[in-house]
């Protein structure tokens, strides 16, 4: 839609950067009111957080070379250019990379990770909720062809120089849809009152793959699945994976909090 937010001359503002930036912010801000919520070390959490986005960019642009391996294996100057910067990346590859990091933290840091898991849920749902909208003015993450009354129409001839978005074709808004559900998931966590450590967490691993499960129905897809082959994608295989071990976390909870109550009175 809008790629670039200002041009000065030889120097332009990237909307997706921009909103990157924000998502950023108001996901570092959400987790530490919660890590004041919860009587956690706000410095520590903000410590993580920054760790976290570096780790989040890094998986997500790998996973982007790993399933397009044959295209950047075709063209290896294509690995630093703008248009792969630009790029969002594979969200899932980002999210693996960042709970590595964060297990690591919890370990070096002695912290739980169930409740870290508690605080970053809400606060990456509500970045997520911002971060699509980056994709959608960059053009990139774009939907299948459709003729319903809310297709979108990218016409911006730099979002295809850059993504690689089809031009003056009606798409599902995919970008939309996922940031509305994030942000319907950020307002469930937000507003829950947990019973257990990782109960909030647990609920943000059913509803965040399941609402990118939904999304990817309508979304392109150039070639079959780099891991599944042509029963689902990328995403909805490890939106399954994610949406059990969700189950589990909720399932174990309970247990977990009863024998830690049996432990304190014994």
């Amino acid at each position: 839609m809008y790629p670039t937010l200002l041009e000065l001359g030889p120097i332009s503002l990237p909307t997706y950067g921009v909103l990157v930036v924000l998502a950023l912010l108001a996901g570092l801000t959400m987790a530490g009111r919660l890590a004041a919520r919860e009587g956690l070390d706000r410095e520590k959490i903000y410590n993580l957080g920054i760790y976290l986005a570096l780790a989040g960019i890094l998986g997500s642009k790998l996973a982007l070379i790993v399933q397009e391996w044959d295209y950047y294996r075709l063209n290896p100057d294509h690995l630093f250019s703008f248009a792969t910067l630009q790029s969002g990346g594979i969200f899932y590859g980002g999210f693996v990379a960042a709970t590595l990091t964060a297990v690591w933290y919890t370990r070096r840091s002695r912290l739980s990770f169930l409740r870290l898991g508690d605080v970053f849920g809400p606060a990456v749902a509500l970045g997520l909720s911002i971060g699509r909208l980056g994709c959608f003015s960059a053009g990139c993450c774009w939907g299948e062809t459709t003729n319903a009354p809310w297709a979108v129409t990218f016409t911006n001839p730099a979002s295809h120089a850059n993504v690689g978005v089809p031009l003056n074709v009606p798409l599902h808004p995919t970008q939309i849809y996922e940031s509305i559900l994030s942000l319907g998931i950020f307002l469930f966590l937000y507003t829950r009152k947990k019973k257990f450590d990782g109960q909030i967490f647990g609920w943000y691993l059913i509803l965040g793959p399941a609402a990118r499960f939904l999304v990817e129905l309508f979304r392109h897809h150039s070639e079959e699945s780099f891991l599944w082959g042509h029963l689902v994608s990328d995403a909805q295989g490890v939106s399954i994976l994610l949406f059990a071990a969700g189950l589990w976390v909720l399932w174990l909870g309970p247990y977990r909090r009863r024998a830690h109550l049996a432990a304190s009175h014994s």
